[in-house]
């Protein structure tokens, strides 16, 4: 049972009698219907799809998860009393798999026995979360009643069942924003002791968290000792370039125990250094780990005083108590207003106010809009600071303070360069950081430092100095809202705003795609875009044969009417930079000399409005570098180029690109550079088929930005403890065509009924993903196999892989998000199908670092696809007892990639056929022998 799940009822008379309304199940399976006239005669049956979209619009049904029932019925306008809406009232901040399983096990209920079972199943836990909230233990009380006044004004569904659950208070209520706790400034942190860690002490605390009865890993332990390098203090030279840090690039194969391995000498050097970690990673699912992890190394987050251990992401990721504020007061309408009701309960509750991938339910935007969610926080930089009535209470400022006295801080790849390319103040910019998930820093760096032109970022900004274009019911954000006390106080201030709203004019405004597609662009910026889709659709060479890609051509070439356009556009922007930074020095006087009314509040405010102005007159700057050079020479340090993005054939934004031909050489000058210790770690940093074989550091030296540094980097490899021999097949399989999709739908579907589920499905384009899904989801599902996918059904990608965790018999087919961000050990993963050969998407970009590759443009792309073939092969095995097979449906795989695979992994070319005995013959999770299969030839198939 889940470890947040509810106390288990001792036995059904314990249980609230099944609530006495008709529920509805739907699955690729079927429908089934349980009503009645009464409580006591009510029975289940199957339906068709047309009986349950007749009997949903007519009734209110109970049901879980109505999008997805929506889904699977072709109904997109199917409402009802969805229980997802009641659990997230009952039990904010409390996680669920939204499924009938994941509810059973979230309410101590047993989990129904089939399809037919769960309607009675969901009258069942209705009644239960009802009364939940009539119990006097009900933990998640305070602001209930308050919020259900609010949500019965709105006409939810399930509002007029909780009034008769929930009793006025006889006290009034705290609401939201006087039961949340206000962050205390503190002071600086000073700098941290020069100390070495001795490998005794490294053992030692090592030992301590994996505990004494932690079966030994010597792998771990010469990891962790490695690891403890990079904390030593900093060398010094003659001469600043002298001084760089201690980097070490460290693989570790899968089952190491890294991370315990490298937060053990973190620990021990942020205890006695009294500094700060910071452990940067790129998918949301490893920070995830990372925090129950470090709960076993610092214990769990104190409820008052400091906190050890703190989550660090950009101000996208959390909620804005201003917007919430707006959103429950009329900002928010239908719909959208009942999920504000929810994310106020859950604000009242969450651990740190994460609204992507912290402890707000993933799938609760899905339920609503998923516009909604990101509405609230905030994603456009208007943030007015300590002009704000809840800036004491704001889950960002204090995220950002509490992680400048943190002993460890976990982040993110993007937020660790921005804080080092834009942070001034230096409790902000880490100096020891431990960056995980080491093979995703490359393209990092290169979306971090790139510079991109585009009618969506052209919007942005106009908003951000005018404010939005049509009249809201929320405040307005413009400067001159955000800064009027200046603007009385300070004339020159004044004038610097006044023109900088003039300036903002020649921005892109609301509706400039449609007028640039039309030929009626308005205004430089968006003549300029007008020209650029001019030139890409002028030089298109794919016929516009894959909608899913973007269309490009080189900016190079270009003739006059287009340079024209750039010259203006690029008078444009620097006649908006100009009083920007006019406008960022009156706030530097004001705080230099500050007037009597300035209080800390205020002063706290304009410095942020300065970092904030700072910022953007650098992406101002960097736009106007970028026109600059279209008429010029070619600069070989970069490569720019013009776009028009698309996605199902529907264009969605045009811009002009730049970005670095080698993002680590700026990579390694903003954060290398101001580091004292760095280490790059991962399962795939090396290239297994380099140069010097599998002891080859060239490319991860490349990719990790140490060949920029004077001092070479420190290089450690720790394989991995599994045995791959014994517990993984690699399977080529040749005889399913490439382009063939009824072939492929097939493949996948007896590759999956061969394994009895447990299978990930991995895929290079949504398109055929979404042909493969489609033929072969209702066949799976009559075999009491459900079927998941990425870009079909309406459910976040992390609710996905919970989904599939969570249901061995489950599948789950996906794109790249799932090739690197899924951690399912156990034998809910068992099958690994990638539907061919992952080769790089061909682009401008790729093309030109292809050209630089100094081995050759085949050995490039061939380094990229063994990276993710690694990456894909290592969701497979996770634990010493996990058993299963990575299926590739090639043809013609080319051998010379076989070196992604571990080295004792058996490899064979073999049949479809072949490779489903195979298939069957593993799923008892037993060791694979010759004995299992019949008529396969083991030379020359097999290559390993």
């Amino acid at each position: 049972m889940d470890e947040n799940a509810l106390p288990p009822a001792d036995d059904a008379a314990a249980l609230p009698p099944p609530l006495g309304l008709p529920a509805l199940h739907a699955s690729h399976g079927g429908c089934w219907l349980r009503e009645g006239r009464s409580a006591d005669s009510m029975a289940t049956r199957p339906i068709g799809k047309g009986e349950a979209i007749i009997t949903a619009a007519d009734t209110p049904l109970l049901l879980l998860n109505a999008p997805l029932v929506a889904s699977r019925l072709g109904y997109p306008d199917l409402s009802g009393l969805d229980l997802l809406e009641l659990f997230a009232f009952v039990h904010p901040a409390r996680f669920v798999v939204p499924t009938p399983k994941g509810l059973a096990h979230a309410l101590g209920l047993a989990e129904p026995a089939d399809d037919g079972a769960v309607p009675a199943f969901y009258q069942q836990a209705a009644a239960l979360l009802l009364a939940q909230c009539a119990a006097p233990d009900w933990a998640e009380r305070e602001g209930a009643w308050t919020s259900l006044q609010g949500l019965i004004r709105l006409r939810w569904p399930w509002a007029t069942l909780l009034q008769g659950a929930i009793a006025k208070p006889l006290r009034a209520e705290r609401w939201l924003f006087t039961r949340l706790p206000e962050w205390d400034e503190t002071p600086e942190r000073p700098q941290p002791a020069q100390i070495t860690l001795p490998d005794a002490a490294v053992h030692d605390r090592l030992a301590e968290i994996t505990g004494v009865t932690a079966e030994p890993r010597p792998a771990q332990r010469a990891y962790a000792q490695a690891t403890a390098q990079i904390f030593a203090p900093r060398a010094t030279g003659a001469h600043p370039a002298d001084r760089s840090p201690h980097m070490l690039l460290a693989e570790a194969g899968t089952g190491t125990g890294k991370t315990l391995g490298y937060l053990a000498p973190a620990s021990l050097w942020s205890e006695h250094a009294q500094g700060t970690v910071w452990v940067s990673t790129y998918t949301k699912a490893l920070q995830r780990q990372l925090r129950r992890e470090a709960a076993r190394v610092w214990g769990p987050a104190p409820a008052t005083g400091r906190q050890a251990v703190v989550v660090r992401k950009g101000r996208e990721n959390y909620l804005c108590l201003l917007n919430l504020e707006d959103a429950l007061q009329g900002g928010f309408g239908g719909r959208a207003a009942v999920l504000a009701q929810l994310v106020a309960r859950w604000a009242a509750y969450t651990q740190d106010g994460d609204m992507i991938g912290g402890d707000l339910p993933g799938w609760l935007g899905t339920l609503f809009r998923q516009r909604a969610i990101t509405s609230l926080t905030d994603r456009r930089g208007e943030c007015v600071y300590a002009g704000c009535p809840h800036y004491r209470k704001c889950f960002i400022e204090r995220a950002a303070r509490a992680s400048a006295e943190a002993d460890l801080v976990i982040a993110n790849h993007a937020l660790v360069m921005v804080n080092a390319a834009r942070g001034k103040d230096a409790a902000q910019r880490p100096t020891r950081i431990i960056f995980d998930e080491g093979h995703h820093v490359f393209e990092a760096a290169d979306s971090t430092f790139a510079a991109e032109l585009t009618g969506s970022e052209g919007v942005e900004l106009r908003r951000w100095v005018i404010g939005p274009e049509k009249a809201a019911r929320g405040r307005r954000r413009g400067l001159s809202a955000r800064l009027a006390d200046v603007s009385s106080y300070d004339e020159d201030g004044a004038a610097a705003i006044t023109a900088a709203l003039e300036a903002a004019e020649a921005l892109p405004g609301e509706g400039w795609l449609a007028r640039v597609v039309e030929g009626n662009p308005s205004g430089p910026l968006e003549e300029l875009l007008a020209a650029a889709r001019t030139s890409v659709f002028a030089r298109d060479e794919s016929g516009g044969q894959d909608a899913g890609y973007a269309l490009e051509t080189e900016a190079a070439g270009l003739d006059g009417p287009f340079l024209e356009a750039a010259a203006n556009a690029q008078a444009a922007l620097a006649a908006l930079r100009q009083p920007l930074m006019r406008l960022g020095a009156r706030l530097e006087a004001i705080i230099t000399d500050p007037p009597d009314w300035l209080d800390g509040q205020g002063r706290a405010r304009i410095e942020g409005a300065r970092a904030s102005l700072t910022w953007r007159v650098d992406l101002i700057a960097a736009w106007e570098a970028l026109l600059a050079r279209l008429g010029g020479p070619a600069d070989p340090a970069f490569v720019d180029w013009l776009a028009v993005d698309r996605v199902d054939a529907r264009e969605y934004d045009i811009g002009i690109h730049r970005h670095w031909l080698d993002p680590m050489q700026p990579f390694a000058a903003t954060v290398l550079g101001g580091a004292h210790g760095v280490m790059m770690t991962s399962a795939t940093l090396r290239d297994g088929h380099g140069r010097d074989g599998p002891d080859d550091w060239d490319a991860a030296i490349a990719r990790s930005g140490a060949a920029h540094l004077t001092r070479a980097p420190l290089l450690a490899a720790f394989d991995s403890p599994f045995d791959y021999a014994a517990q993984a097949e690699v399977l080529i399989v040749t005889d399913v065509a490439k382009g063939d999709i009824p072939g492929l739908a097939n493949a996948y579907a007896r590759l999956i009924e061969a394994s009895g589920g447990g299978a990930l499905g991995l895929f290079t384009a949504i398109r055929r993903l979404r042909a493969v899904h489609g033929r072969i989801a209702d066949r799976l599902a009559r075999e009491g196999l459900p079927l998941f996918a990425q870009h079909v059904d309406p459910i976040d990608t992390g609710t996905l892989v919970d989904i599939f965790r969570d249901d061995p018999r489950a599948s789950l087919l996906g794109t790249d998000a799932l090739r690197d961000g899924v951690d399912v050990p156990g034998h809910s993963l068992r099958l690994v199908v990638m539907e061919q050969v992952p080769w790089p998407k061909p682009s401008i970009l790729h093309r030109a670092r292809r050209a630089a590759y100094p081995a050759g443009g085949q050995a490039h792309d061939d380094r990229i696809i063994r990276a993710r073939l690694a990456q894909a092969f290592g969701r497979l095995i996770r634990g010493r007892e996990d058993h299963g097979h990575f299926v590739v449906l090639s043809a013609a795989f080319p051998s010379r990639l076989l070196s992604a695979f571990p080295a004792a992994a058996p490899v064979h070319r073999l049949s479809l056929d072949e490779a489903l005995q195979r298939v069957r013959a593993g799923v008892s999770g037993r060791a694979i022998t010759p004995a299992d299969v019949q008529n396969v030839p083991e030379d020359p198939d097999v290559l390993r």
